[in-house]
């Protein structure tokens, strides 16, 4: 336990990843202050709009239903209450790029919060950069506009290396001190058995980082939770999602834990050959409240960083 503050948790990531801190972040309003959200769907996507799965990823979702599906879980008492989703900062990006999960799916995210209620100014909706599917890089991965692995680009705004670990993080928590040039820790393993069995189809290893200056004394820092995308567990492209995108750097100057759990793929039940989080219903059909084995997993994982 390293007692961070829980009221500082916040979650982001790539595609799978992005639809799963979407329900993470809508199903524990309450103790998620924000939410990033890269190239991924809205709310209960799958389920609520016609052709499912593939108008999820390239179709027009509804982020309005969406919206009804969570007031519906809320009202049912499986959710947290969904007044809490419009105090989060939430940051929302897709590429021009984007052939995996296309942009209409990404606005019909954006749509979800402002149905919400987020204040404009707590919604940062990022669609210009032209990007593939990917996670942004500053320093590390593909040309812009690829779609392929390890799923992370490099692309450039305004002549500059656009940093998304450093715009999602300074949306969420407000201005950074500069990204440390050396790592002041190491990211660490832990075993993630100890939160899910194998059935939920997390991995049996996960990864967190720890600044030093957490170490001593993390009452004053911050955990930030970032899910990769499908095919980009650390047992397909090894530490390029936690090592290379750029959170630890900012993170280490700015008091952040940042953990990084591990989905793995499987041709058996739960069948996920992808290897992606759960976000239409290979877990079960609970997959997108508080009681979702993923869901309940994570949440144990954070409570571990934050209990007192």
């Amino acid at each position: 336990m390293l007692h961070a503050q829980p009221q500082r948790t916040s979650v982001s990531g790539l595609s799978s990843g992005a639809f799963m801190s979407v329900q993470f972040g809508t199903a524990y309003s309450a103790s998620v202050m924000g939410v990033g959200v890269v190239a991924g769907g809205p709310y209960n996507c799958a389920y609520v709009n016609f052709g499912g799965i593939m108008t999820c990823m390239s179709g027009s979702p509804s982020g309005q239903l969406s919206w009804l599906a969570a007031e519906g879980f809320s009202t049912l008492g499986q959710i947290d209450p969904v007044a809490g989703i419009a105090k989060q900062k939430v940051y929302v990006f897709s590429g021009t790029q984007d052939s995996v999960v296309k942009p209409p799916v990404v606005q019909a995210t954006r749509d979800f919060y402002q149905a919400a209620a987020v204040p404009q100014t707590n919604l940062a909706y990022v669609n210009s950069l032209p990007a593939g599917h990917a996670f942004i890089a500053s320093a590390f991965g593909n040309v812009c506009a690829t779609n392929a692995a390890p799923y992370i680009d490099q692309c450039a705004q305004k002549g500059k290396a656009y940093d998304q670990p450093r715009a999602i993080l300074q949306h969420i928590y407000g201005p950074l001190q500069p990204a440390v040039a050396s790592l002041s820790s190491t990211v660490r393993p832990f075993d993630q058995r100890t939160f899910a069995s194998a059935d939920t189809g997390l991995d049996s290893v996960g990864y967190y980082y720890v600044p030093t200056s957490c170490t001593a004394n993390s009452s004053a820092c911050a955990v930030h939770v970032v899910f990769h995308g499908c095919q980009q567990g650390a047992a397909v492209v090894g530490s390029d999602v936690y090592s290379k995108v750029g959170y630890n750097a900012w993170a280490d100057s700015n008091r952040v834990i940042v953990l990084y759990p591990q989905i793995l793929a499987s041709q058996m039940s739960p069948m996920n050959p992808e290897g992606c989080w759960d976000w239409w219903g290979y877990s079960g059909d609970n997959f997108q409240v508080q009681s979702g084995p993923q869901m309940l997993a994570v949440k144990a994982m954070v409570d571990r960083l934050t209990t007192p």
